[in-house]
């Protein structure tokens, strides 16, 4: 196989199609309320010792060696980041439900009244749309963040799993709730890294391999053949596996992470020179890190400068978010 062949396969993407019916006048046409979020709880917060602190300074977001160019990996850039403060985590069921359980907030997925779920986990005889491209997804009537694989399934042990189906105006509204914002690519990145020293993956530039996994992937031909033996696929704790050197969690794999920013491709003109221009539509917002769902030999972005983007009302049962904090340095 070709590098480019090797490129173009690496680049089909595992990922949720967009909601065919994607339009935030759709859900805004809801005769509720605006959904504004209750200030945040004194418990909000989480404790000072879940949230990893990063000084400004000079950073990067990006790569000179980029694997899938249409999604504008490439180039490297710099950046200056201000101080902030991400979580160590994933936000996970339990804590979304505290959020729910004090503001009475609905998700998108309840509003539009489904989301897409991965379709090995649904019984064969669940009647669920599959979209043509992405025929492993199905549009599951019910499903949301609390009844992930439609009204029939529950959370049960997986209280510390990340929370999914969550679009970005759900990632942003819990946000919000608890004191925080989502991360800028930027800072997402440097996280992701440890800091400033350059990294493919969280852990270092090794390659996982199925019989050490240092991460939450696919593991077999996907997705027709998991070959992970008693390890189930799907979302696993957000604590599992180690941390990398600034202590965050789970920044490849397990499930993909809203950003704040807009999702935008990079290009090079014929003069060098960098310019910006919007991959699908204004209304299409960044998501990094990957998810259970990705392989090296399909949907190659577990790597740190890997992204894609959806409009910023879909969800999907590999999507969910960590929260970052300004920071004030003395």
């Amino acid at each position: 196989m070709s590098e480019s062949d090797r490129s173009t396969a690496a680049g089909r993407t595992c990922c949720a199609p967009r909601r065919a019916n994607s339009c935030e006048g759709v859900a805004a046409s809801s005769s509720e309320p605006d959904r504004l979020v209750h200030p945040a709880s004194a418990n909000a917060r989480l404790p000072a010792e879940n949230i990893i602190e990063f000084d400004g300074g000079p950073s990067w977001v990006g790569t000179d060696a980029p694997v899938i160019k249409a999604d504008g990996e490439g180039p490297r850039r710099k950046v200056h980041l201000k101080p902030f403060g991400i979580e160590r985590y994933a936000v996970t069921n339990d804590r979304f439900a505290e959020f729910v359980a004090a503001t009475g907030y609905r998700t998108d997925a309840e509003r539009f009244g489904w989301s897409y779920v991965f379709d090995a986990f649904l019984e064969p005889d669940c009647v669920a749309e599959a979209p043509a491209n992405v025929p492993w997804w199905r549009s599951v009537p019910g499903a949301y963040w609390a009844a992930p694989e439609g009204p029939l399934s529950s959370l049960d042990g997986r209280g510390m799993h990340p929370v999914i189906h969550i679009s970005w105006n759900d990632a942003a509204a819990f946000a919000r709730w608890c004191g925080g914002r989502l991360p800028t690519e930027a800072e997402w990145e440097h996280a992701a890294r440890g800091g400033a020293d350059a990294r493919r993956f969280p852990w270092g530039d090794e390659e996982p391999v199925e019989d050490a996994l240092c991460c939450n992937i696919w593991q077999g031909r996907f997705p027709d053949r998991y070959s992970g033996g008693d390890r189930a696929f799907g979302t696993v704790r957000v604590d599992a596996f180690a941390a990398n050197p600034a202590g965050l969690y789970n920044c490849s794999g397990n499930v993909w992470e809203w950003c704040v920013d807009p999702f935008r491709v990079r290009s090079l003109s014929s003069a060098g020179k960098a310019r910006d221009r919007q991959a699908v539509s204004d209304r299409e917002y960044t998501l990094k890190g990957g998810s259970y769902l990705c392989h090296r030999s399909y949907c190659y972005r577990y790597r740190i400068a890997a992204r894609t983007g959806r409009p910023k009302d879909t969800s999907a049962g590999h999507t969910g978010f960590r929260v970052a904090y300004d920071l004030t340095r003395k």
